[in-house]
């Protein structure tokens, strides 16, 4: 069960941006595994992809097709990653561009494929044909609920958030959808997201939105270290509020940027807490740190700790758990005596050891929580950085284990 998640609620209409969503037969269980959106002409998008080497056939597509054309399309299917799956993979996402192409009279490269499911099976094309000519007939603006029910997988809750801020006297929303539960340790983004605004924004601009918004959101958060094959994240800007563009140096630059951020964290934090099996949603704080990059490997280390994990799991406050993972996170001359670690505002070690008022009772009471801060202070500087992940739990390993059946 989600921690401390629900069905998202208030999901708004993005002017420009049509989708549907319809069950075609992907999937074996009935439910809708594919997703169109349609683009208005003259919109800008950015997006983020996967850096897993095994990069799935769709997503391989859709970074050539960014670079040839703007996009007017998204078909997501789910149920069927197409990864793995050698040349007829890349053949089938040709294909499948082809007939979004001509449903909504578009152009081939105008359409980014995305998929999301399993891994190593051909793309059952026949009902993906009819499936692509069923969803175009039914596109509208205010789909994003059905969308995001459409690109789940093993994912127990939709994840959905819509959020509007003015821009020169006008109001702009920006709304996105996420799938993603397992297979969770983005290098890039995450399994799958999608956001629209209705804003006008500079194309370049865009990207340096999203890629700092995902920084701090998609590239922040662990399930279980495994990066996926077919991780995406696109953010599309249809202009059709008719405000002024909005470049970097634009004086509403600040507040759009803002709010996709806010869209990304709340979307990937959705993720963490919606990870298969996960009973804690656990932020993961280093401060005090040299570097941005050693307070990431700190915070990863304990975060992909198969012991810390189950620890959380257990609600045992085996801080030495926590202690050993900072110890082997590589940081290069770390002075012991300078280290604190802290369950929530409960100090367990401060001086490098025990700390003289802690007790064990404490930090049961932490620990016994559905969300849980492990801040570490490395006392070696002023970075900081937090990362956010899950317990691990028998359920896990059961979803996993029954993955195919």
């Amino acid at each position: 069960m989600a921690v401390g998640l629900s069905e998202p609620v208030n999901i708004l209409p993005v002017a420009g941006i049509e989708l549907a969503s319809v069950a075609c037969g992907i999937k074996s269980d009935g439910r809708d595994d594919l997703v169109l959106f349609k683009i208005d002409p003259g919109s800008s998008c950015a997006a983020t992809f996967t850096k897993n080497a095994f990069s799935a056939a769709p997503v391989v597509l859709a970074k050539k097709h960014l670079t040839q054309s703007p996009p007017r399309a998204l078909l997501i299917n789910s149920g069927n990653a197409n990864a793995g799956t050698g040349e007829q993979g890349l053949q089938d996402a040709v294909q499948s561009c082809e007939w979004v192409a001509r449903a909504i009279q578009c152009n081939p490269e105008e359409v980014l494929p995305l998929s999301t499911g399993v891994i190593g099976e051909p793309m059952p094309m026949d009902v993906l044909d009819s499936g692509v000519k069923l969803v175009s007939q039914q596109l509208s603006t205010d789909n994003w609920m059905a969308a995001a029910q459409g690109i789940m997988t093993t994912d127990t809750v939709a994840k959905a958030i819509s959020k509007q801020i003015t821009i020169s006297g006008k109001l702009i929303t920006i709304t996105g959808i996420s799938k993603g539960s397992g297979m969770i340790c983005p290098n890039m983004a995450t399994m799958l997201a999608f956001i629209g605004t209705d804003a006008k924004v500079e194309n370049s601009y865009l990207q340096q939105c999203l890629d700092n918004a995902v920084a701090k959101s998609f590239n922040s958060i662990t399930v279980d270290s495994d990066t996926s094959t077919n991780d995406a994240c696109i953010l599309m800007a249809s202009g059709a509020s008719e405000t002024p563009l909005i470049k970097a140096d634009s004086a509403d630059a600040t507040t759009f940027s803002q709010a996709v951020d806010e869209v990304c964290l709340h979307l990937a934090q959705s993720i963490v807490r919606d990870g298969e099996g996960a009973t804690k949603f656990v932020s993961v704080n280093v401060v005090t740190a040299a570097s941005l990059s050693e307070a990431r490997d700190v915070a990863y280390t304990i975060a992909h700790s198969p012991l810390v994990k189950t620890a959380l799991f257990a609600s045992d406050p085996n801080w030495g758990r926590i202690l050993a993972a900072v110890g082997r996170a590589g940081i290069e001359n770390l002075v012991l005596e300078d280290v604190s670690l802290y369950l929530d505002d409960v100090c367990i070690v401060s001086g490098g050891c025990r700390d003289a008022a802690y007790t064990e009772e404490a930090g049961q009471k932490v620990m016994d929580q559905s969300e849980i801060t492990i801040k570490v202070a490395l006392g070696r500087g002023d970075i900081s950085t937090t990362v956010w992940t899950t317990d691990l739990s028998h359920d896990y390993v059961t979803i996993n284990s029954d993955y195919r059946s």
